[in-house]
This record gives structure tokens, C-alpha cells and sequence, in this order.
């Protein structure tokens, strides 16, 4: 996977992801990069350093209460779609590209995908994201 730094006409930075490096070029010529901003589809990569994998860190360590504040926000995340959305299991691609194409209801889903499914959905435009795991509990921690 390739990591972009990306702006918009309107500069909104964000950030792609994609399985090659000719990905972008394509999905930008058929118009299938919006903005998550303010949707539009003028984006453009942004000047970026490679990142280089070597023997030196050189990112701060993450204190256990940064690491403990991240894992409880990511499971908040994870609580608020098991809450809010439908689930639609198995059928997440197939239910996601029909909401995408008006062929469904709009309403927010989750479930489940394989890795090709989910290529094809964010190759094709279709917005959709990972859903974060739920931290492990105390007692499964060594």
C-alpha cells in the first residue's frame, strides 16, 4: 500500500491510500477522489519526504497512557457503529454499493468484506473505512 498526502482545490488536506502507485492517476482521471471535506473531486498529491525504513527511530515513544487513551477511543468508535448502524454482515460490499448506486435505502452499515471486496468499493468510489477492533480487556493484557 502506498500512503498519499492529499489537498483539494479548497485546501482540505487528507490522506490515500492505495494499492499502487499508478492507482491515484487513475482514479483521479474518472473522477473517483473526493474530498472528504467538502466533496470535491479537485485533489492533488501533496509534497511528501518517502518514508524510509531504517535502524534509527525517529518518532517519539508512545507513553501507556497516550497508547491506553488511544485504545479507548478507538473502542468508543467501535461502540458508537455497533450502536448506530445497521448491520448487514456478509452482504457489507454488495448492500454498500447498492446504498452508493440509490438502488437501497441510505442509512449507515457495517459487516463484513474480504480485502479484494473492499479494493473494489474504494476503487469504484464507494467511501468506506476499517472498523477499529475493540481494545483488549485488562485481564487478557500479560
Amino acid at each position: 500500500m502506498i500512503r498519499y498526502a492529499l489537498a483539494c482545490a479548497h485546501e482540505h488536506t487528507f490522506e490515500g491510500w492505495f494499492g499502487a502507485s499508478g492507482d491515484f492517476d487513475d482514479q483521479a482521471s474518472r473522477g473517483l477522489l473526493t474530498c472528504p471535506v467538502c466533496g470535491t473531486a479537485e485533489v492533488r498529491k501533496q509534497i511528501m519526504a518517502p518514508a524510509v525504513a531504517g535502524t534509527k527511530r525517529n518518532s517519539p515513544d508512545v507513553t501507556p497512557q497516550t497508547r491506553q487513551m488511544m485504545m479507548e477511543a478507538l473502542g468508543e468508535v467501535r461502540r458508537h457503529v455497533e450502536e448506530n448502524f445497521d448491520y448487514v454482515g456478509d452482504s457489507f460490499a454488495r448492500e454498500a454499493r447498492a446504498i452508493h448506486e440509490g438502488r437501497s435505502e441510505v442509512r449507515e452499515i457495517y459487516g463484513e468484506a474480504t480485502s479484494d471486496e473492499a479494493r473494489k468499493l474504494v476503487e469504484d468510489g464507494i467511501p468506506v473505512a476499517a472498523l477499529p477492533d475493540l481494545p483488549p480487556a485488562k485481564r487478557e493484557l500479560n
